[in-house]
């Protein structure tokens, strides 16, 4: 696991927002290359139940849970980390939570939330981190005809 995939990067694929396809192809692409927080996963469920989609909530966690995608979470004694990111980054809670995790297991951010941005770990965005992945497949396939 490389990425930590923020909430809003399913939220624009479930919810068809402007970024879907790239959020989309991006999901495909990765499969079980990447993480989501529980704190994510249950700010999906949120959302998604408050707008009559708990089926779409329910595909997402099987999805999840074939793809053998990595739940990751914080504990209580990492929450003076989320508050000191807060403070640091002037971050809300829910960005700081997320930035404790990449932190806390070294991932890298994948977000379409620019507060990223003003930290240290900064972010990458689903489109970029799709035209890396075709770069290094590009150069994987020109290895492999060597």
């Amino acid at each position: 696991m490389t990425y930590l995939l923020d909430t809003n990067v399913f939220l624009e694929f479930l919810l068809e927002q402007e970024n879907a396809d790239e959020a989309s192809e991006l999901l495909e692409k990765l499969s079980a290359g990447f993480g989501i927080s529980l704190f994510a996963l249950y700010s999906i469920g949120i959302i998604l139940t408050r707008r009559g989609s708990a089926s779409a909530f329910l595909q997402l966690v099987e999805d999840i849970e074939e793809t053998g995608t990595v739940v990751v979470q914080l504990h209580l004694s990492d929450m003076s980390d989320v508050i000191t990111a807060m403070q640091q980054h002037s971050l809300d809670f829910d960005d700081a939570y997320q930035y404790t995790v990449a932190e806390k297991y070294d991932l890298t951010i994948v977000s379409c939330d620019r507060d990223f941005d003003r930290t240290s770990r900064g972010r990458t965005t689903p489109g970029i981190l799709l035209r890396e992945l075709e770069r290094q497949n590009d150069e994987n396939q020109d290895n492999d005809t060597k």
